[in-house]
């Protein structure tokens, strides 16, 4: 007999983007693994980003329960629709160029939803699902983040029933890039720490997408943290040709802290200096892109050279890292960041086309392109190296030989990571 789950998330199809994937694809595998998943979500989501092709993927038997969430983000539309959108799509301005209006937001957002802005849905929810707990005898309940304050349902659930509880981090909390510009006060501050150790010190366990996250968490709590990081699906019979110009793909939010300037002055220097470089070479931009950033590229003179797709659905996003000449991956020059790992990555070190990744010195992406033999990893002080492996990816690209040779990377396939998943759950 399966041993049945709720899951509660806020991201679930059509949202799109990389909040929704790990989910998606824990619950189309659970089923293999003696685990019945119950999905329970809202009923009227104000998402940043759909994607109407993921609707397929939900299994036709799942149970979903919806109920009703209060949106502040719809109130805040009718008063700045475009900084409300950029705002709730992680799009946050450099402090140097935001409006009056998005000031007002971050400050709002910041110190009166906390932990975010579902904050709202915390109370009906647990109302609802106390009922629904008691009713069909559930045992076990995982909560996802971000938004963190899914967490406080589990929290209020666990205080008053006899429940397994897994809170899983998809991002850190406190330590996230953008809560530092969330323009919290003092008091705002310790709230947001005081739930995020409440949350880590009462769950049964905890699960985490990087090693950097578990290192930062152990630190807080003593209860048992288990990494289980996103992965790939396969995508069988998928054979899409390479792009005939030498395109470096970027796929998904390019935000305006993830602003590689020392990449734009490279590939100027190479398109001034090599002719053939300069005919050859287009840069993809697949996703939503901050407007500092496309300030950054026109200053490079990149402009001509630049291709901007904006936000296209996860199978046309997969075609574009199938038929791009490299990949590229940006991650903010932080320590906090060390601990992120984008969803895509996983689905780059599949698709047999090598990666150029920048981001800090000794981070869990740089040992995974390494482990994997997927590409290459420069930090942001390393611009002659990074030049030097361009142009090698270049010539590799002129004489038609330019791919990556993946190795051990089945462990971050989708049912390999349910499959971690469910030994989990059956051991509680």
């Amino acid at each position: 007999m399966k041993e049945k789950v709720l899951i509660i998330l806020y991201y679930w199809p059509p949202a799109g983007g990389p909040g929704v994937q790990r989910w998606l694809k824990f619950v189309k595998y659970l089923s293999e693994f003696d685990v019945e998943p119950i999905v329970y979500c809202p009923e009227n989501p104000n998402y940043p980003i759909t994607d109407e092709t993921l609707i397929r993927q939900v299994p036709e038997q799942l149970t979903i329960l919806k109920q009703p969430i209060d949106e502040p983000y719809r109130l805040a539309g009718l008063l700045s629709k475009k900084s409300t959108k950029k705002i709730s799509s992680g799009v946050i301005p450099k402090r140097k160029n935001q409006s009056l209006a998005e000031k007002a937001m971050l400050f709002v957002r910041g110190n009166f939803f906390i932990p975010d802005a579902r904050k709202n849905w915390v109370e009906p929810s647990v109302n609802f699902l106390l009922e629904y707990l008691k009713e069909h005898k559930l045992k076990t309940v995982i909560t996802t983040g971000p938004p963190h304050s899914l967490h406080l349902i589990g929290l209020e659930l666990k205080k008053i029933l006899d429940i397994n509880w897994l809170a899983d981090f998809r991002d850190p909390w406190t330590t996230i890039g953008y809560h530092k510009t969330l323009k919290l006060t003092k008091s705002s501050e310790v709230l947001h720490a005081k739930l995020e150790m409440d949350v880590l010190n009462t769950a049964d366990e905890i699960i985490v997408t990087s090693y950097h996250t578990k290192k930062e968490f152990s630190l807080k709590t003593n209860k048992p943290i288990t990494v289980i990081t996103n992965g790939y699906d396969h995508n069988p019979g998928v054979k899409i040709g390479k792009d005939k110009k030498f395109t470096l793909s970027h796929i998904g939010s390019l935000l305006s802290d993830r602003n590689p300037k020392v990449l734009w002055e490279t590939l100027a220097e190479l398109i001034t200096e090599s002719a053939a470089f300069s005919k050859h070479f287009q840069l993809n931009l697949i996703g939503v892109v901050s407007e500092e950033v496309l300030e950054s590229i026109n200053d490079f003179g990149l402009k001509s050279h630049t291709n901007i797709e904006g936000y296209v659905s996860h199978d046309a996003a997969i075609k574009f890292q199938l038929k791009s000449q490299l990949l590229l991956l940006i991650e903010i020059d932080s320590e906090n960041t060390k601990a992120i790992i984008p969803g895509k990555l996983y689905e780059y070190i599949i698709s047999e086309t090598p990666i150029l990744a920048i981001g800090p010195k000794n981070s869990d992406i740089e040992k995974i392109i390494h482990s994997t033999n997927t590409g290459t990893y420069f930090n942001y002080n390393q611009r002659i190296h990074l030049k030097s492996q361009i142009l090698n990816y270049f010539k590799l690209y002129l004489e038609k030989n330019l791919k990556s040779e993946p190795k051990g990377v089945e462990q971050y396939s989708r049912r390999a990571l349910t499959e971690r998943l469910s030994t989990l759950i059956h051991s509680l």
